[in-house]
């Protein structure tokens, strides 16, 4: 444990004209650059086949690119070996699964591997990290259901509180609540927004939702086919020129009383 307000340590995330192509011929990324930094929510927004989960998938290193490069702070991914990858970079799925009927504890108890024994098997500090984690995500009281017994949102934390188990510096999340309910997609974007803000990391998460995003986020990405088309504060990016490029529809921008985001109004060209 780092200390009783901070999970992990304190370092952000950079891409820097990244290059990345599933075929010779074709780039799915062309020169993507972006800055994610402590303390801070980034969210990357653009429609589908624009780049998101490729560029998510670069910055964990998953992924190569052909050229330009990501760093942890100041260490290169490509150099860093997987078990210091691990301590520093976590990953949410969008959607959450176990092959296995574990319980939410013994899932949120894998996310301490990187830091385990030999063995790997969970010690002293291991159970009060995960505790911890659970505590963070209001999953505690969840310990000893499965998965299966757990509706979307519950499950979704869960999934939060095994990354946040790893003590990340780096917590990286696609499309987190692409297939929960209201409720859960606003408790899902607090969370990522408290853990950025009052935990220090460096929290990245790729996005269809664009309202919630604005609602939310420090900073958005903005991508249209493999490029970013704009980035900054959400009042920079949600533009209605920007927004009708990158999605090809027409956007209406509307001002909520005391909203500091728009609620945005799509609709196809005529």
């Amino acid at each position: 444990m780092s200390g009783p307000d901070r999970i992990g340590p304190a370092v952000g995330i950079a891409a820097s004209e990244l290059q990345f192509g599933y075929r010779p011929e074709k780039l799915v990324l062309d020169g993507v650059s972006i800055t994610a930094p402590a303390g801070a929510l980034t969210c990357i927004l653009g429609p589908n086949g624009s780049g998101k989960t490729t560029l998510l998938r670069c910055l964990m290193g998953r992924l190569v690119p052909r050229t330009g490069q990501v760093m942890v702070g100041d260490k290169s991914i490509r150099k860093l070996p997987a078990r210091q990858a691990a301590r520093l970079l976590a990953y949410v799925p969008q959607t959450p699964a176990c092959a296995f009927e574990f319980s939410a504890r013994q899932i949120v108890l894998m996310g301490r591997t990187a830091h385990s024994g030999m063995l790997g098997l969970a010690g002293r500090q291991d159970s009060a990290v995960a505790d911890l984690a659970m505590k963070m995500t209001d999953t505690l009281h969840l310990a000893g259901r499965t998965l299966s017994e757990l509706s979307g949102g519950e499950a979704q934390r869960v999934m939060v509180a095994r990354a946040l188990a790893q003590q990340p510096a780096v917590m990286l999340l696609d499309e987190p609540t692409s297939h929960l309910d209201i409720k859960s997609q606003l408790v899902i974007h607090e969370m990522m927004r408290r853990l950025a803000h009052e935990w220090g990391m460096a929290v990245v998460c790729v996005s269809h939702d664009v309202e919630l995003a604005g609602r939310f986020a420090d900073q958005l990405v903005l991508m249209k086919a493999g490029k970013v088309l704009a980035d900054g504060p959400p009042r920079d990016v949600l533009r209605r020129d920007l927004l009708s490029e990158a999605y090809e529809v027409q956007v209406e921008l509307l001002t909520a009383p005391g909203a500091d985001s728009p609620i945005i109004r799509a609709s196809l060209p005529r």
